[in-house]
Formats: C-alpha cells, sequence, structure tokens
C-alpha cells in the first residue's frame, strides 16, 4: 500500500509537469483499474483454488516488477509511446495490489474472533491501517520526488519493497486454508442479492471518491500553489501530497474507529445494514454543498481553497464510515467456504468504481471545472445510497462468525 500511494503520485505530479492534460492523465490511471477489475474477478477464483497465501505472494513480487520496469521509462521517447507504456506499467501495479488486497481481506473472514463484534472489529483495524499507510506512500511519492527525482524513487522503493516478500516468504503463519482444487470459475458469480447490491453500492461509492480525487483536486492546487518555477513546484508538490496524505490517513484512522462510533459490538445486523444506508445518503449531502459553494465563491480564491479543503476532510470522514460498513457487511454476507470469491467479486466492483471515477475525473474537470465533477460526485453518492437501500440483514447461517 505505501509503495502503491506512492507510484500514483510520482505518476500524477510528474506527467503534469511534463504537459499533459486532465484527460491524458487520468488515461494514465484507466488500465490500472481495468486490472483491478479483472484480477478480482479471477483472483477470487485463484485464492479458492490454490490458497490465499500464493496470490499474495504473487501481489507482492508483481509491484516489485512494475516498479523496476517504470525505472526504464525514457524521456526521451513520444508522449504517445509514453502513456502507452506507462499505462501498460500501471496495469500490472494494478494486478499486484488488487491480488494483496483481496489475499489479506479474505483471510479476515478466516482468522477473526467470532464473537462481540470480532469480525467488524478486525475488518475496520486492517482496511483502516491499509489506507493510512496508502496516505503516507502519498506524501512519500510527493517528497521524494522533489528531492530525488523520479528514477531513484522508485528504483529505492522496489528495493525496499523486495525486502518486504522476503522477510513475508519467510515468517508466514501455515494457518490460512490452502485451496480446493474442484472450485468452477463460474461460482465467482454470487447468487446472493445482498452481495450483488452491496457490490452496485460499492461502484458508485467510489466512483464518487475518485471523481475528484485522482485528476482534478491535485490539478487545482497545483495551479493555486505554483508559478511554474522549479522552487514553487516542490512547494506545490510538497503541499499536494500532504494533503492528499492527510486525507487518506484521516479516512483510515475514521475506518478503524467505525466500529466504536458505530457501537458495532453490541448493535445486531440488520441495524447495521440501515446504518449503511442512512450514511450514503449523509454522504451525498457533502459534494452537492460543495458544488454550491464553488459557485458561488470566486475561481482559484484563498476562501474557496479553505472550502474545499474543509469539506473534503469531512467528505472523507463520513466516506471512511461508509466504506468500512461495506468491508464488514460483504464478509459478513459471505459464506467462509466461498469467501475469497465474494470478495473478488465485491472488490472487482470496487475497482469497476475506479474506472468509472478516474475516467470522469479527467473529462469532468476540462470540460465543467470542480463544478461539474463534485456535481458528478453528488449523483454517483445518490446511487450507491439507492443500491444500499435493497439490503437486508444476512440470514444467521450466513453470518455465524459475526
Amino acid at each position: 500500500m505505501l509503495t502503491d500511494g506512492a507510484l500514483r503520485m510520482l505518476v500524477l505530479l510528474h506527467f503534469h509537469t511534463l504537459g499533459f492534460t486532465p484527460v491524458q492523465l487520468a488515461y494514465l490511471f484507466l488500465l490500472y483499474e481495468v486490472a483491478g477489475m479483472v484480477t478480482n474477478l479471477f483472483a477470487g477464483w485463484i485464492a479458492a483454488r490454490v490458497g490465499m497465501v500464493s496470490t499474495l505472494y504473487a501481489g507482492l513480487g508483481l509491484q516489485v516488477l512494475a516498479l523496476l520496469a517504470l525505472a526504464f521509462l525514457d524521456p526521451g521517447w513520444t508522449m504517445a509511446l509514453s502513456v502507452a507504456y506507462v499505462m501498460l506499467v500501471q496495469g500490472v501495479s494494478g494486478v499486484a495490489k488488487d491480488l494483496a488486497k483481496m489475499s489479506s481481506k479474505s483471510a479476515v473472514k478466516i482468522l477473526a474472533p467470532e464473537t462481540q463484534g470480532g469480525l467488524f472489529r478486525w475488518v475496520a483495524v486492517l482496511t483502516g491501517s491499509k489506507n493510512a499507510i496508502k496516505g503516507i506512500g502519498f506524501l512519500l511519492g510527493a517528497v521524494l520526488l522533489g528531492l530525488l527525482g523520479f528514477t531513484t524513487t522508485v528504483l529505492a522503493m522496489a528495493a525496499v519493497l523486495a525486502v518486504i516478500l522476503a522477510a513475508i516468504l519467510v515468517a508466514m503463519p501455515s494457518s490460512l486454508p490452502a485451496g480446493r482444487k474442484g472450485v468452477k470459475f463460474s461460482e465467482v458469480f454470487s447468487k446472493s442479492a445482498n452481495v450483488n447490491w452491496l457490490s452496485a453500492a460499492r461502484v458508485f461509492l467510489f466512483g464518487a471518491r475518485d471523481v475528484w480525487f485522482v485528476v482534478g483536486i491535485p490539478i487545482y492546487f497545483y495551479a493555486v500553489l505554483s508559478d511554474g518555477s522549479e522552487a514553487s513546484n516542490r512547494t506545490a508538490f510538497f503541499a499536494i501530497g500532504t494533503f492528499m496524505a492527510g486525507w487518506i490517513i484521516l479516512y483510515g484512522a475514521v475506518q478503524a474507529l467505525a466500529p466504536r462510533l458505530l457501537r458495532a459490538a453490541t448493535a445486531p445486523e440488520r441495524v447495521l445494514v440501515g446504518r449503511a444506508q442512512v450514511w450514503a445518503w449523509v454522504l451525498s449531502a457533502i459534494p452537492a454543498a460543495l458544488t454550491l459553494a464553488i459557485l458561488v465563491l470566486p475561481p482559484q480564491a484563498f476562501g474557496t481553497t479553505v472550502a474545499l479543503v474543509t469539506g473534503l476532510l469531512v467528505f472523507g470522514a463520513v466516506f471512511a464510515v461508509n466504506s468500512s460498513l461495506h468491508s464488514y457487511l460483504i464478509l459478513a454476507f459471505s459464506k467462509s467456504e466461498r469467501v475469497t470469491m465474494d470478495v473478488g467479486f465485491y472488490y472487482m466492483a470496487n475497482a469497476g468504481g475506479r474506472l468509472l471515477g478516474t475516467a470522469l475525473s479527467g473529462l469532468s474537470y476540462q470540460v465543467g471545472g470542480l463544478p461539474l465533477m463534485f456535481g458528478t460526485a453528488t449523483a454517483m453518492v445518490a446511487l450507491s445510497a439507492l443500491a444500499a437501500s435493497r439490503l437486508t440483514a444476512p440470514e444467521p447461517s450466513v453470518s455465524a462468525k459475526a
């Protein structure tokens, strides 16, 4: 997660300084999200056959290879070749990240305690810490880009991740399931209405975040903070990286606290399902308010920037509660024997939402600026809330571990 966050900031800021438009920047991340969709669709099935540990190792190894490949990017290449190469490498990175994430999240269903909200608590701890570390990666990538340059940074990250992979190979416990050879690919597609509606809600939830997060807001802040000089570029990189990191770290911290905030240890699952619906509607009000504020306030003014930063931090906190509830519910809705497939399908939807948000991020910002971008986010959160309204409390036999 550390290298994944750092790599995103490296690519975004480095290619923006080379003159890429918002739409071109969005293209750089599209294959990353497509790869995430395909990976999660197949990874759950593969993990069910060969075991979660194998897919975790594969994810870490592929991320090392992706970072090494990115170091061979040649500044003398044409823009078309550079875009194609980075898209391909980002695609490999997307495969790597989702293999590791799917394996880790599925393992929680097997290992979490069975009483007093243990499943929700451990899902929240894992998800929150994962995102906090990814947030530190955003800051790390922006700072190292300014201090060390692009190539040195990606090589350093590859070396550190290789050491981590070696340590995990030595220390991995042997208690995780080894897999079942007879699992059919058709089993990936869930027959559970709850899993399918929750996956639909996830598509629009993460689309609503990435429609502003991936391209629009970093480019807006760069326009406000930089005059094009090397010194102001470094200041802008640091400020943008700090904000993006702070947002992700806040998001992760609230995710980790979500079970306590929602009193999940004593709340029945039907109550948590209802709260998932309510919190989705609460979230939709925030980008709507930001859209109105931007239409009223002067563009790139100090007050506009303050309103954006404040509103997006509030969005991050409420978004984290929604995301944490989703992460718990997918495991509560899944049976232990098919958990990797349900989690894989769910994270395929997650990647689909990021893909949709990424594509619309550059396009909406370039066509209509901040108002269109946040208006699009508002509509997507509303669609997520509508999908969440179709969820029902899981059957006791399905949620026995919760």
